[in-house]
This record gives C-alpha cells, sequence and structure tokens, in this order.
C-alpha cells in the first residue's frame, strides 16, 4: 500500500490480534514481491491499487513463483467484474476496505488454511466465481478455438468462417465440436452468451 499512515493503521489492527505477525509491508507492487521471496509469509494483504506494479499483477507474480503464499486483495470496489479479476489472477481472498476488524482477522484465518475468502454478499460472491471459471475456460482455449468461437458468436455460418479463415468447412464444424466439448455447450445460442460474458464479443452497436 502506497499510503504509509493507511499501512501503519493496518499493521496496528493486525498487530492487536492473536496468533498474526506482520513480517513486512511495501509501498508498491515490485518491493511487495521482494519482501514476499524473502520472507515467504502464509498470508499477503494486497492494495488492488499500488504504484509501478498494480496489486493484481502482482498477485499473478506471487501465485506463479510462490504457490503456498494466499493473497488477499484489499479494494474500494465491491462489483462483481473486480472480484473475478482478482480470482483470474490467482487471489484466495477479496475485502472491501469498508469491512471489519473481525472480517479481516476471519478471512485471513480461511484463507491461511487454504480456503477461499470473499467479504461480499454471497450473490456478487458467485457471480464473480462464475465469471472467474469462464474466463479461465477461455483462457484454455486455443487462438484458432477462441477465433471460431468468437466468429460463430457474431452469426456467421459454417461455409463463410471457413472462407474467413481459409480452412475447411469440415475443420470449421470440428472446432465448433471441440468447442461445445471443452465448454460443456451444446448448441450456438449458449455460445453466444459464452462470448458474450467473457467479453469475447459485444452485443453493443
Amino acid at each position: 500500500m502506497d499510503h504509509p499512515l493507511v499501512r501503519s493503521g493496518i499493521r496496528s489492527l493486525l498487530d492487536s490480534m492473536s496468533d498474526i505477525q506482520v513480517v513486512a509491508e511495501a509501498g508498491d507492487g515490485h518491493e511487495a514481491l521482494r519482501l514476499i521471496e524473502e520472507y515467504q509469509p502464509d498470508v499477503v494483504l494486497m492494495d488492488i491499487s499500488m504504484p509501478n506494479l498494480s496489486g493484481l499483477q502482482a498477485t499473478v507474480r506471487v501465485t506463479r513463483n510462490f504457490p503456498k503464499v494466499h493473497v488477499i486483495i484489499l479494494s474500494m470496489h465491491s462489483s462483481e467484474e473486480y472480484v473475478s479479476r482478482a480470482l483470474a489472477s490467482g487471489a484466495a481472498g477479496y475485502l472491501v476496505k469498508t469491512c471489519s476488524a473481525s472480517q479481516v482477522e476471519q478471512a485471513i484465518a480461511i484463507v491461511a488454511s487454504g480456503k477461499t475468502y470473499l467479504g461480499l454478499p454471497d450473490v456478487v460472491a458467485d457471480a464473480a466465481v462464475h465469471k472467474s471459471a469462464e474466463k479461465t475456460l477461455l483462457e484454455r482455449l486455443t487462438p484458432r478455438q477462441s477465433e471460431v468461437l468468437r466468429l460463430l458468436a457474431e452469426g456467421g455460418s459454417m461455409k463463410t468462417i471457413a472462407q474467413s479463415l481459409d480452412i475447411s468447412v469440415k475443420t470449421v464444424e470440428t472446432h465448433r465440436a471441440e468447442l461445445m466439448n471443452r465448454l460443456d455447450l451444446h448448441d450456438i445460442a449458449s455460445l453466444v452468451r459464452f462470448a458474450v460474458k467473457v467479453g469475447l464479443i459485444s452485443l453493443e452497436d
């Protein structure tokens, strides 16, 4: 967190909690990564907005390089989009900065045990988890599968997609079958809804 006063307040809060030891604090994302590598903490409270390297960017690196370190994102935002992005980055927890001290303590305990904690209303949390899972599925598609999905969702026929990609109609049909199997979606309408949800296409003019 880049504001020393805020960091000081959070540190005082954490120091007052039993079974919690603060080993370090950082003012930006790069410093956070350096300190995480040095101390290998069980849990990191990561501000979503930090200079030089954002909290989400730092979280991606933490989960990739230090899989035993669990990250809780702190944010002013409680929308489904922000939460799903945090989960997609590898965060194990999400807290809004207006949360209570007891929520912080509960979140740390739950995340340290290897579980996920989302300090949000169930409807927002459930939607965020669902959206994160859908984006993860999209990332597992090959570039060609994503391209075929986009063209199908935009209303392209087998023939026009084949011409656009310079492949045979049979190959397009094979890609479509693979998409439906991988995404567990069984008709074009479902593929269109999926493409819209993950932002692959827009229904806006």
